[in-house]
């Protein structure tokens, strides 16, 4: 019996640059009661995964990581890997699932994991690429543009492409931004989106990718392996600490760091052990936007720790493992002047 392009599972490749809100909108989907079976495929730059620990999710609801490593080059035999096992679990019966959303990181070429569908003839046999959806940061978009080519490419290669933060800009700006965006790809509908608040009919089941029109933008899209190479520039570290952060120290640490390195730190993320919170903290930023909010409590008789996420242009992960550190929890006044001290590795920082 052939297989019809009906019977194959659709799938919706999430993407856009470093803090665009990508896990914001994945989170609105998977808490959403929309009937929808999900299986997610979530993918991170860095050693180790936060968006999985941030993730709100149905018992219908199916995710699974890669980490350490970008989804459209080092990883992406995992990707293959991934897609064949969830194809022979629901064919089994183990799984139940109705469709795949697949979430790249914020480094990602969409191309290469879009050839994926079409030049594999495992995953050809059980999936097709319904849309490349691509989330724009209005704040930082200009800047990323210029600077990286991956926020280029994402844009290029978008079947719809949502406009987050558009509440943190005036109005001319988002304008003139989506100007630009409608000059670098005009097939793709723009639509704006508030933490992640979209109507689900326009993401899913919209049958918007089109390989005449990837063949356009990639003439030899489907003759072998799109490479992509990543800015050396760019790299990510990760901070995990058992002891309890003082909020104050903390507080005054992440500040400073910001101050100084803002415009090279393009993402940084974790989930945070205060002392005197019973809730977990989520920490989220995107250069000098930065937000710490209180989360679901921590787990009774379970570990707590905080794990840190940082991904930057040259970012100098000493420094900021000792500002860090010597932020830890500790009330006596060797622990202070351990943090004054520490702080004092950074430049023009006051005290």
């Amino acid at each position: 019996m052939s297989t019809t392009s009906s019977d194959l599972i659709p799938v919706t490749v999430l993407t856009g640059f470093l803090g665009a809100g990508k896990t914001t909108l994945l989170n609105r989907i998977l808490s959403e009661p929309h009937g929808h079976r999900i299986a997610v495929i979530e993918n991170e730059f860095g050693e180790i995964g936060i968006d999985n620990a941030l993730l709100k999710r149905n018992a219908d609801e199916q995710v699974l990581v890669m980490n350490n490593g970008c989804i459209c080059c080092t990883v992406r035999d995992d990707l293959v890997r991934i897609l064949g096992e969830l194809a022979e679990k629901r064919a089994a019966g183990a799984l139940d699932f109705e469709r795949v959303l697949i979430e790249t990181t914020g480094l990602a070429d969409p191309a290469p994991v879009a050839q994926t569908f079409f030049v594999d003839p495992g995953v050809a046999e059980h999936y097709r690429l319904d849309a490349v959806i691509t989330v724009v940061d209005a704040v930082h978009a200009m800047q990323q543009l210029d600077a990286h080519h991956e926020a280029q490419d994402q844009v290029g290669f978008a079947d719809r492409i949502l406009l987050s933060k558009t509440d943190l800009v005036s109005a001319a700006h988002t304008e003139a931004l989506k100007a630009r965006l409608h000059e670098m790809n005009v097939r793709a509908p723009i639509v704006p989106v508030h933490f992640g608040k979209t109507d689900l009919a326009q993401i899913l089941d919209i049958d918007a990718f089109s390989l005449e029109v990837a063949e356009s933008l990639e003439p030899e899209f489907l003759d072998h392996f799109h490479a992509h190479e990543h800015d050396d520039d760019v790299q990510s570290f990760s901070i995990r600490l058992t002891e309890p952060l003082s909020p104050t120290r903390f507080r005054l640490a992440l500040g400073a760091l910001i101050d100084k390195y803002s415009a090279q730190m393009l993402r940084y993320k974790g989930v945070v052990h205060l002392a005197g919170y019973d809730d977990q903290v989520i920490m989220q930023g995107v250069h000098m936007l930065m937000a710490l909010n209180l989360a679901e409590p921590w787990v009774p008789d379970s570990p707590r720790e905080s794990v840190l996420v940082f991904i930057g242009e040259r970012l100098p992960e000493a420094e900021f493992r000792a500002v860090i550190n010597a932020s830890i929890h500790r009330p006596d006044a060797e622990a202070d002047a351990r943090f004054e001290a520490a702080m004092k590795i950074i430049d023009d920082v006051p005290f």
